[in-house]
């Protein structure tokens, strides 16, 4: 088989599936999306507390680059490590109760490089079997074992935990899922890696910002304080990039070992000002009240869907899936819905396991309530 041949078979197999992804260039953000002139109220966007439009985090970018230009210029190791991001680090330490933070250019990068920097050949990794692709294509590609255990399963996790390994464990998982929209029950996953000398690792992308007080994310909100903290700025801030929050020494060592963090540029000085200015934001009043418009959006919807033909998981957060099964299905009701104008996004295999292709929908602040009620008469209309 040639490269071409290869290629081939592999995209005509992902369209017989109705698995074939393709992107869509839409034009405005937030609440509402363009396309072709028409437009759609957005139920497909992570910008849970719709802060990627707010004013004085905009002209906060806007400052930033007047004063810093609009690239950093190089590693943090070189010239790329301002003033802005240390300050930002260090908000965002305070902020979480952690001694140092570390930023990276996203959220992917951060779960790679802290994997493959501390993970060796003799180690092993017990990762929730949900977890972001980022996590577990980290793992697979690490020298450690990697274990799964099933999603949210303490006992199972201890279980796997109990098992001889000749160096140290690190348990993986997300805080709130990207895919099911749950949480993790992060103090029973933590007290079982505390009885294994292992440490806990928290992707908390989809939790920081929006859950617990002060929007400090779903390990504060449950009590609990991991080895290794994971927030990302894309969804909750409204912008993008990440940051690993961790003891002292674990800093410096990453500082040392983190390939990403030395070898690749830096996030603009200027995007680490606006993320200081979307934290104030997040910590004060207004970021406690869009938590409060979001929470009342969320328990609307679920009690709205409740009679409809599909699956929901247990989700309290910004994401609410429906499991409908087929791709084919997915796409038709995600079409449907499009009719209506409403941007949805059909999510199937293999991002999520195969027979629960869906629909992922996803609440913000920015929304009103009248465009719950709107996507609930659109979802009753199509299930009949």
């Amino acid at each position: 088989m040639t490269w071409q041949q290869r290629i081939d078979a592999a995209l005509e197999e992902r369209r017989a599936a109705d698995a074939f992804r393709t992107r869509t260039a839409v034009e405005g953000g937030g609440r509402f999306l363009i396309r072709d002139t028409r437009q759609f109220c957005n139920f497909s966007s992570n910008d849970y507390l719709g802060l990627s439009q707010h004013p004085a985090i905009i002209r906060a970018w806007q400052q930033g680059a007047e004063s810093w230009g609009v690239g950093s210029g190089g590693s943090g190791h070189v010239t790329g490590y301002t003033t802005a991001h240390q300050a930002l680090e260090e908000q965002l330490a305070d902020w979480l109760g952690y001694p140092r933070a570390l930023l990276f250019i996203s959220g992917f990068a951060a779960n790679q490089a802290l994997i493959a920097a501390l993970m060796g050949k003799e180690d092993r990794i017990v990762a929730d079997r949900l977890s972001h692709a980022s996590l577990l294509e980290a793992a697979s590609l690490s020298p450690a074992q990697l274990r799964r255990f099933a999603h949210n399963d303490a006992a199972q996790l201890n279980t796997l935990l109990a098992k001889s390994c000749d160096g140290q464990q690190l348990v993986v998982t997300e805080g709130v899922f990207s895919m099911d929209g749950d949480s993790a029950p992060l103090a029973e996953l933590h007290a079982a890696a505390r009885e294994h000398n292992a440490w806990l690792l928290v992707d908390d992308a989809h939790g920081i910002g929006v859950l617990g007080e002060e929007g400090r994310g779903s390990a504060a909100s449950q009590g609990v304080k991991p080895e290794l903290l994971i927030v990302t700025f894309g969804k909750g801030f409204g912008i993008s990039g990440a940051a690993v929050l961790c003891s002292e020494s674990v800093a410096d060592y990453l500082l040392q070992f983190a390939r990403h963090l030395i070898y690749s540029t830096s996030m603009p000085p200027a995007q680490a000002v606006a993320l200081q200015a979307a934290l104030k934001v997040i910590r004060n009043d207004e970021g406690e009240d869009r938590r409060q418009t979001l929470a009342a959006h969320i328990q609307r919807f679920r009690a709205g869907v409740r009679e409809l033909p599909w699956r929901m998981t247990d989700s309290q957060s910004a994401i609410q899936p429906l499991i409908v099964g087929e791709n084919s299905r997915a796409l038709r009701l995600a079409q449907q819905l499009r009719d209506r104008g409403m941007w949805v996004t059909a999510i199937r295999p293999p991002t999520v396991p195969a027979g629960t292709a869906r629909l992922r929908l996803t609440l913000t602040a920015a929304h009103h309530t009248q465009d719950i009620d709107d996507l609930l008469e659109a979802l009753h209309d199509a299930g009949e």
